[in-house]
C-alpha cells in the first residue's frame, strides 16, 4: 500500500494570514480547511502541516510560544476527527540566521517528511497559498499542488493547480 500525504502550509492556508501570528486568541481558522483536511485524511492520507516561522528567528516569539498554539490547532482538528502527522516549521530567516534547506521553497521540511515516514511524493498534495509553497512541492516532487487563492473558501474550486513533472509548472523553479 503506497503511503500517500496532504500537507498543508499554515498561515494563509490553515488560518487567515496574520503577520507573525503566534497567539491563539488570534487564530482564526480558513473557511473549509476542515472539510477540505476531513476528506483526505478519511481517504487515508497522512496530514502534515509545513510552516515557515521566521518569528522565532527575529524574536518576535519563542519556539515554546509556537508549540502551545500547534498543540491548540491541533486539537481542533481532533475535535474535529483528523489527526494532524506532525507539523514541521522553518524558524530561521535568511536575514537573521543564514540560509537554510528547510525554509520554503526550500523543500527540506518536505523531503524530511517524506522520507521519516516513507510517503509516495508523487501520490501526494500540498496546499498553499504562496508561489513559494507550491515551488517547494514541486521540488520535493509532490505530485499535486494547490495554490489557494487568497480570497474565499479553501476547496478545490478556489484553487490553481501545478503538476510535478508538467514542463510548464517546472519552469516556475528558480
Amino acid at each position: 500500500m503506497t503511503t500517500k500525504a496532504l500537507f498543508l502550509d499554515r498561515d494563509g492556508t490553515i488560518n487567515v494570514e496574520k503577520h507573525y501570528l503566534w497567539k491563539v486568541e488570534d487564530f482564526e481558522f480558513r473557511e473549509g480547511i476542515f472539510q477540505l483536511a476531513d476528506e483526505y485524511y478519511s481517504a487515508g492520507y497522512l496530514i502534515f502541516v509545513i510552516t515557515n516561522q521566521a518569528g522565532v528567528a527575529r524574536g518576535y516569539y519563542t519556539e515554546k510560544d509556537l508549540e502551545v498554539l500547534h498543540r491548540w490547532m491541533t486539537e481542533q482538528f481532533r475535535k474535529k476527527g483528523i489527526h494532524i502527522t506532525e507539523i514541521s516549521y522553518c524558524p530561521h530567516h535568511p536575514d537573521v540566521t543564514g540560509a537554510c534547506s528547510c525554509r520554503k521553497p526550500r523543500p527540506g521540511m518536505i523531503l524530511r517528511l517524506l522520507e521519516k515516514y516513507g510517503v509516495d511524493a508523487g501520490t501526494s498534495l500540498l496546499v498553499g497559498d504562496k508561489m513559494s509553497d507550491v515551488e517547494a512541492g514541486l521540488r520535493a516532487g509532490i505530485g499535486t499542488n494547490w495554490l489557494v487563492r487568497e480570497t474565499g473558501k479553501v476547496s478545490k474550486e478556489n484553487v490553481t493547480v501545478y503538476k510535478s513533472g508538467n514542463t510548464a509548472d517546472q519552469r516556475l523553479l528558480r
